[in-house]
């Protein structure tokens, strides 16, 4: 996740059908040479390669190994509900800093974060809990909702 700073200097980009059709490729495949994407968009290997990295130079996005976190050595993975007081970006940004989360969102509704975790175990889950997340300035309360079963994740959802 990209911190508010990050957000603030990237530069704008205009995606045409093209930059769309690019993205779209390498949400089913991000292994996807730039010669067959190339082949596939009507570009040359040049012209895909330098439109890949300007969309990645404008947080657009990101090309990344999504594992399993099970195979990894994680065991528990979280998401929690937080409520809070006061400066939500602050607070955000506070949360996007700490290894453990992979996730944060500011939402509308009953939470005013959400934030997923991955942990070792529940003990590192209870510490990061009572040591990292409800400490923080302008956490009031907090609701965990333990993950049982991963039944989907995909990041193919394509372009508008």
């Amino acid at each position: 996740m990209t911190s508010r700073a990050q957000r603030d200097r990237s530069p704008e980009i205009r995606l045409d059908d093209v930059a769309k059709r690019i993205i779209e490729l390498l949400q089913e495949d991000g292994r996807q040479s730039y010669a067959a994407i190339a082949k596939t968009v009507g570009l040359s290997e040049a012209a895909v390669r330098q439109r890949v990295q300007r969309l990645l130079d404008a947080d657009v996005m990101q090309i990344v190994a999504v594992t399993d976190p099970l195979q990894v050595g994680f065991r528990r993975q979280a998401m929690i509900g937080i409520r809070a007081d006061g400066d939500l970006v602050s607070l955000g940004d506070a949360l996007s800093a700490m290894q453990e989360v992979d996730y944060v969102v500011t939402t509308a509704g009953s939470f005013d974060l959400l934030v997923e975790v991955v942990c070792e175990d529940d003990d590192h889950l209870l510490d990061l809990l009572t040591r990292g997340i409800r400490v923080l300035p302008g956490v009031t309360s907090t609701e965990t909702f333990v993950y049982l079963k991963l039944n989907k994740q995909h990041y193919n959802w394509g372009t508008r």
